[in-house]
């Protein structure tokens, strides 16, 4: 059984098709926001971000009679600035550790004393995130916000699956010590 996408703005991908430039504008000022915070999440840089925006939607507005809506404009094009996100990355040449470099006690799941238990705010997180190396981010960010799986992240980011799981679990252990240490701070 085929899944079935209802994309309520294939209005404007139709239009788009047929060189509606207002249609064009339209689906712009409809994902752009959306869009941008995705590229930012992962590059942690704004102007970087932007360029990713922009490439992402000439890529898109230029490919769109190739679009074929069988999965809604948002996430074929939340795809497109993933991916183009990462190739930015890559030309930084972002290294993440490999999973023969993992230890044990990286792997077991981080546990929080009741007395050091952190009411946090969703900046005080957003804040704590961008202080994370960039591997640690960039999966942590797909993982947890962008809701790709471990085998996705992996082919996206052209790692082994156990590399994904070792990224996470130190990105999680990472922001959990930066969240303590900011806490005390305070």
């Amino acid at each position: 059984m085929k899944a079935i996408y209802i994309d309520k703005h294939s209005d404007l991908v139709v239009g788009c098709k047929k060189g509606d430039r207002k249609a064009h504008y339209d689906l712009y000022k409809l994902y752009s926001k959306a869009m941008y915070n995705v590229a930012l999440r992962i590059l942690n840089h704004t102007s970087e971000a932007e360029d990713v925006l922009q490439e992402a939607f000439l890529f898109a507005f230029a490919k769109i009679k190739d679009f074929r809506q069988e999965t809604t404009f948002g996430l074929w094009l939340k795809q497109i600035v993933v991916h183009r996100s990462i190739n930015c990355l890559r030309k930084r040449k972002m290294i993440l550790q490999g999973l023969d470099t993992i230890d044990i006690e990286d792997i077991t799941d981080v546990e929080v004393d009741d007395e050091e238990h952190l009411i946090l705010k969703v900046e005080e997180v957003k804040e704590a995130i961008k202080l994370l190396p960039e591997g640690y981010r960039v999966v942590l960010s797909l993982y947890l916000i962008e809701g790709y799986d471990h085998e996705e992240i992996s082919q996206i980011l052209n790692i082994s699956t156990g590399t994904s799981r070792s990224q996470f679990l130190r990105a999680k252990k990472k922001l959990i010590e930066i969240l303590k240490y900011t806490s005390r701070e305070l």
